[in-house]
């Protein structure tokens, strides 16, 4: 049996929880927030603490918090067990004012109210030795079918290609919504596109499936479109993303826009 911890209130910390409750082999000892107003969503369902208070003794203490209060969180605590960390971005050496650290990343996005299935979801982990990771292969396993080891340097810059796949893409659907909105266009009339995009890339390079006028270096629907787009924002985005994919696709023979 695992002991967990879990430090955080947030989506990562909810789905966490969730999932560790459906495993027999794991123990969810408390949950750890600022107040504990903060922690409804866990409340009846096991211990709960401040960071004020003496924290139950775990064999790991996972620390679901933004980025940017990881570090401040870890110098003010007292744990006994492995203090991992949730994050992409944030390097294991974050957490060096502990002896037993590691990195326990579930590579997904999490929304507000939607609990996910991590059997799926890639673990990315990292230890500071080779007992601690294999305890956090252990825990991986019972959650997900593709738990990998993975250092700080190369998991930060996985985590720049999920921001360009997830988070810029999703900004994109955005800005389609927009244009479709401005011409009072039913935005639903674009998910089978969405939908069959997604699926093209399962099993090949995103490279060799690219479509679209840019990638054909076709100027007058370039320029059609340039014109139909009165938002500077959105024609600077337009042109940026249309001569990437000019110069990748055609060796940056194409004249800028």
């Amino acid at each position: 049996m695992i002991s967990i911890t879990i430090l955080g209130n947030g989506n990562v910390a909810q789905n966490l929880f969730e999932a560790f409750q459906k495993s027999d082999s794991i123990n969810v000892v408390q949950v750890v927030g600022r107040t504990i107003d903060k922690l409804n969503y866990f409340k009846s369902r096991t211990s709960l603490a401040t960071y004020k208070d003496d924290l139950l003794p775990a064999d790991i203490y996972v620390l679901a918090i933004t980025d940017d209060v990881i570090l401040d969180v870890s110098n003010n605590l007292k744990v006994n067990g492995l203090l991992v960390h949730t994050s992409g971005a944030v390097p294991l050496s974050s957490l060096n004012k502990h002896n037993k650290i590691g990195v326990f990343y579930p590579l997904q996005t999490f929304t507000t109210g939607k609990i996910l299935d991590l059997s799926t979801v890639p673990i990315c982990i990292e230890a500071n030795n080779n007992e601690d990771l294999q305890l956090l292969h252990r825990l991986g396993n019972l959650l997900s079918n593709r738990v990998t080891t993975i250092a700080s340097s190369k998991r930060k810059a996985l985590h720049v290609a999920a921001v360009f796949v997830n988070n810029f893409t999703n900004f994109m659907y955005t800005i389609g919504e927009q244009v479709c909105a401005e011409s009072a266009i039913d935005f639903s009339l674009l998910n089978p596109l969405i939908q069959e995009t997604a699926k093209k890339i399962e099993g090949t390079s995103p490279k060799l499936v690219q479509t679209g006028p840019a990638k054909r270096g076709d100027q007058q629907t370039l320029h059609a479109h340039l014109t139909l787009l009165e938002n500077k924002n959105q024609r600077e985005i337009y042109t940026l993303l249309s001569n990437s994919i000019k110069a990748m696709y055609a060796e940056q023979k194409d004249k800028p826009l």
